[in-house]
């Protein structure tokens, strides 16, 4: 390179031979032979099949398997030339984290205190992830919010008070941007930014990301916080397009706040979010119409002010009911566990008791026997005659029975007043699941000969979940293989933290993990306490990679098909195992072993020097 570079300076000494086409060739003194284009850059030959081109400043660049142009490195760190064309060094650092919201958050927080390099590209206008998206009317947490939030600082969860047992979105979205700041994160976190590829580099052990702001990152380790609720599902309906009126998805709402006060209603899906703010829409707007093709199972959550006895009873016993979340298959304490009194109680009396607790805390009536189909066919009936006795019309309450799964095969919907709601006159239940929308036109919804005359649509139609924002992203591993094509067929994961072939690269909450099985937030930090122990282990060991055997991999998504087959929860179509998205595979998505079981294979993965189920590389 050093001979190509010097002949420039001496070209007026060089002898131009012209070649059949009349270009000049120019052989340097190695006998290198160079050619220049037609805008005057000289080019040197292939090497291997790669065309060198020198600049004016004498620069040799080599243009990749992409068609990115690059400088030779320095030290290490290759030189990138960005679209305009300026040169540039890319910005070296330890870790790059995917998405701000609670797992992007707490993994940034794990690797800053770790003493590691390390930032968050986040595509939203502000941190979050799914509770700056989510800002629907209705929107909170299905846990309740004592556990809904961080254990990793105890000061943490001693100073922040919570107004509700189950916190609304704003409340969620200010917690989080405590945390940001009293742990100064702000000055790591890079918002309105979209990961567009993340392409990892064999020789150095070291991931290269690429943004739609034409940032260019170099990172050791690149961790996907993603989120499994992200990517909101394409609507596909023939004229939305043409609507008049204004479109809202409960998926990316509006920042500013929406007034349906004098409008007529649309809501297309009853799934968790439409359930949520079905009861808020109907108490402003003239009319509201829900169209429903599934209906679903939904129970009630005791909405209440946390008031001073219930918090002091929770941050006094705070690390003792933390641990045993951890030891729960959902991961949340539930304070009536063993409650030896629902012993000599009736189903029918256990599903009462259930039901005035509310929330999650519903399952703890029937201990250890919500596996058992005779039990859930027990409860799918209760729940029916609860709609029965709670909506007026028998039609609607008869529509709004669950037809295609028992209670217990998906996670049920939790909220207040939602089958209450059906009983006032300005709502209306448009059944769909034998028929379709035919089309949105300019004024409404066009379904058969039927035309619903309205001004606004909302759409609750759900999430391209679990791999929608992953696939979002051009990932390349080892010997350029994709993500996209490694998962055509589905998804292949170790532990849902790390899969074969992309050496480095780590998952929190990924596909093969429980998923949203429970409490989400116990799940994300044993993850980045999972992840972060990887990173010091290698760190220490002087370790450049650590990427799953194929045979690891392969035995654990044996294993989680092995359960589902064993587990009621599994059986029910939903986005858990992709069949709610049309052209998606399905097949089972997460672990639904129990999240207690989870995390002792997971530790259990990383003993012996991660030597049984992980690839180990060292510089030579």
């Amino acid at each position: 390179m050093a001979n190509i570079m010097n002949m420039k300076k001496d070209m007026k000494c060089v002898e131009h031979l012209p070649n059949t086409n009349g270009v000049k060739h120019v052989p340097d003194t190695n006998g290198v032979e160079r050619v220049p284009n037609t805008n005057g850059v000289e080019h040197a030959p292939y090497t291997n099949g790669v065309e060198h081109v020198l600049i004016t400043n004498g620069v040799e660049h080599v243009p990749n398997t992409n068609g990115v142009e690059h400088a030779p490195y320095t030290n290490g760190v290759e030189h990138v030339l960005n679209t305009n064309g300026v040169e540039h060094l890319p910005e070296t650092i330890d870790a790059l984290v995917v998405g701000a919201g609670f797992a992007g958050l707490a993994m940034l927080h794990a690797l800053r205190e770790r003493g590691y390099s390390a930032k968050i590209f986040e595509a939203g206008h502000e941190i979050g992830g799914t509770w700056h998206w989510n800002r629907y009317p209705g929107a909170r947490c299905d846990v309740e919010s004592m556990q809904y939030s961080y254990s990793f600082s105890d000061e943490l969860q001693q100073q922040w008070h919570w107004s509700e047992r189950f916190a609304k979105q704003p409340e969620i979205l200010r917690y989080l941007n405590h945390v940001v700041d009293k742990f100064d994160l702000r000055k790591h976190i890079q918002l309105e930014t979209r990961v567009t590829s993340v392409i990892y580099d064999e020789d150095r052990s070291q991931w290269a990301i690429t943004t739609n702001r034409d940032d260019h990152i170099i990172a050791k380790f690149c961790i996907m916080a993603t989120g499994c609720l992200s990517i909101p599902k394409d609507p596909n309906i023939k004229g939305l397009d043409q609507f008049k009126g204004n479109v809202y998805s409960t998926s990316h709402w509006p920042a500013d706040d929406v007034s349906f006060i004098d409008r007529r209603v649309a809501i297309i899906g009853t799934g968790a979010s439409g359930v949520q703010c079905i009861p808020m829409i109907a108490k402003q707007a003239t009319h509201l119409y829900v169209f429903q093709r599934t209906p679903n199972f939904v129970i009630p959550a005791n909405y209440e002010p946390v008031d001073s006895e219930y918090e002091d009873d929770w941050k006094s016993n705070y690390t003792q009911r933390r641990r045993q979340s951890l030891e729960s298959p959902a991961g949340i304490f539930f304070g009536y566990v063993n409650d030896s009194s629902i012993a000599t109680m009736t189903d029918a009396e256990r599903f009462e008791e259930g039901w005035k607790r509310g929330g999650f805390s519903f399952y703890t009536a029937f201990q250890g026997r919500l596996n058992d189909k005779a039990i859930s066919e027990i409860i799918s009936k209760l729940i029916c005659d609860k709609i029965r006795k709670t909506v007026k019309d028998p039609a609607v309450a008869e529509t709004l029975f669950p037809y295609d799964h028992l209670f217990g095969t998906k996670r049920p919907c939790v909220t207040s007043q939602y089958y209450e709601t059906f009983n006032r006159d300005n709502v209306t239940l448009v059944d769909i699941r034998n028929k379709n929308i035919d089309e949105i036109t300019p004024t409404g919804i066009q379904i058969e000969d039927k035309h619903y005359d309205v001004d606004d649509i909302v759409l609750a139609i759900g999430f391209d979940a679990i791999t929608g924002a992953i696939f979002n992203i051009d990932i390349h591993g080892r010997s350029g293989q994709t993500l996209r094509d490694k998962w055509t067929i589905r998804p292949r994961t170790l532990l849902g933290l790390m899969m074969a072939h992309f050496p480095n690269l780590f998952t929190i909450t990924g596909p093969g993990s429980p998923v949203d099985l429970g409490n989400m937030i116990p799940h994300i930090e044993e993850n980045v306490k999972w992840i972060i122990n990887c990173i010091d282990y290698l760190k220490m060991h002087n370790i450049d990679s650590i990427e799953p055997t194929v045979n690891a991999q392969n035995a654990w998504m044996d294993h989680v098909d092995m359960v589902a087959g064993q587990i009621l929860c599994s059986t029910g179509n939903s986005w858990y195992n992709g069949s709610s998205l049309s052209g998606k595979t399905n097949c089972v998505m997460r672990y639904a072993g129990g999240f207690n079981n989870y995390l002792k294979m997971c530790e259990n993965a990383a003993m012996h020097d991660y030597a049984q189920f992980f690839v180990l590389k060292r510089s030579p």
